[in-house]
């Protein structure tokens, strides 16, 4: 239940009571933890910036987009996918899955409610957030805030000399939709992560001519399965029996064997393994579908990184020139938690919580987060229905006293 109050502050904004938890975000992170409160008969109140639920993957994903994982290890608490969908669910697919979601747990969002501000209240005891809409501000006040913007809520784009000298299209991956775009075109695709490789990967399949700058990074390239199994899958039975830095040996060896001697390709692997890396600083492996095929042929070329631009095209760190119509950034997310959460220590600098996984869900005064695990989907759905007990249980001490 809500209820609107009357605000005595200079600009009279709205204030709305939220007799529940406040949710920040209505991506899969929001919607599972709305939803597994709702389970518990607990209210909330959603807050989301854009006008859709999910809105990175509905306007901000490229068209060819699948779940690098299977189906199982994506799926929200309480609801499977449907069986008719295929191991690797495409972009609508799953956008269509998480407004089913929605719809089946009676979540409602607050869409085009840009959060601009929370802070905890000692005095009162509660949570103060502040939300701008349509021109107009909102304030919602509540017992708990749950931080649920997640780990890719704003794009990175790296500042390189002689930019504004380039002269062609420079953009980011959130904007790409598909290689038609560029059909014949020369295109320069800053970064080598799974969007770098499959946006490459896209690009040829519509006759453009990829560049590949792999820069200083060394990332680990992984087969997508390894006889006719998830890698995913193998590493998950894996680490059952073995321990982490074991199986990353062996995910290492069996991916030289799938894939070979990738530096030969111009990509070299990290010291630390692809499991290790994931979980402590959430570098996540390439799962290949195809791009190092099309590397291989030469339709993809790797190069490495860029010391400037220069107009119609860049200079690398080897010295040498190459030519561009266009330049595409798949250079990675970030969190904007700092820039909202406030008179917080909870979150660090870079907006994920300073306890590491599996501890970094619940902080002090009814804060918690969830979907920052850099564990993907899954670890989305731990953090929920660890998030969506906890609260249940001081709500219905809540509740009962009353």
């Amino acid at each position: 239940m809500q209820l609107a109050m009357a605000s005595s502050s200079a600009a009279s904004r709205p204030v709305v009571w939220v007799n529940g938890p406040i949710v920040v975000g209505a991506g899969p992170a929001g919607l599972s933890v709305a939803a597994c409160l709702r389970a518990r008969g607990v209210p909330s109140v959603v807050l989301d910036r854009a006008d859709c639920v999910a809105s990175l993957w509905q306007r901000r994903t490229y068209d060819r987009l699948r779940l690098h994982l299977p189906r199982h290890f994506c799926e929200l608490p309480g609801m499977p996918f449907p069986d008719h969908y295929p191991e690797y669910p495409s972009k609508r697919q799953f956008v269509d899955y998480l407004e089913a979601y929605a719809a089946a747990s009676g979540v409602e969002p607050r869409f085009n409610q840009a959060v601009t501000s929370a802070r905890y209240d000692a005095a009162a005891g509660l949570w103060r957030v502040r939300a701008d809409g349509a021109g107009d501000a909102t304030e919602y006040i509540g017992r708990w805030l749950v931080v649920a913007t997640g780990e890719n809520a704003e794009c990175v784009v790296p500042e390189f000399e002689g930019a504004k000298e380039f002269g062609g299209p420079v953009s980011h991956v959130q904007e790409y939709k598909s290689g038609e775009a560029y059909r014949g075109k020369r295109v320069l695709v800053v970064g080598c992560g799974n969007s770098g490789m499959e946006v490459c990967l896209d690009l040829c399949d519509h006759n453009a001519l990829p560049a590949m700058v792999v820069r200083d990074s060394k990332v680990h390239v992984l087969p997508r399965e390894m006889f006719g199994v998830a890698t995913f899958s193998v590493a998950v039975f894996l680490l059952r029996f073995l321990p982490l830095w074991l199986v990353d040996k062996i995910l290492v060896l069996l991916a030289r064997l799938f894939l070979g001697n990738l530096e030969k390709l111009g990509i070299r692997r990290p010291s630390g393994g692809p499991l290790e890396l994931k979980n402590s600083r959430g570098r996540t492996p390439v799962l290949d579908i195809g791009a190092l095929a099309r590397i291989r042929s030469g339709d993809i070329e790797v190069v490495p990184g860029i010391r400037r631009f220069f107009r119609g095209g860049a200079e690398l760190t080897d010295g040498r020139r190459v030519a561009a119509d266009a330049v595409i950034l798949a250079t990675g997310y970030h969190s904007n938690v700092p820039q909202w959460l406030k008179g917080s220590d909870f979150f660090t600098e870079d907006g994920y919580p300073r306890v590491p996984f599996p501890h970094g869900w619940k902080g002090e005064s009814g804060l918690y987060s969830v979907g920052f695990t850099r564990r993907g989907l899954s670890g989305v759905s731990s953090d929920a229905v660890k998030v969506a007990h906890d609260i249940a249980t001081a709500w219905e001490q809540q509740t009962s006293t009353l």
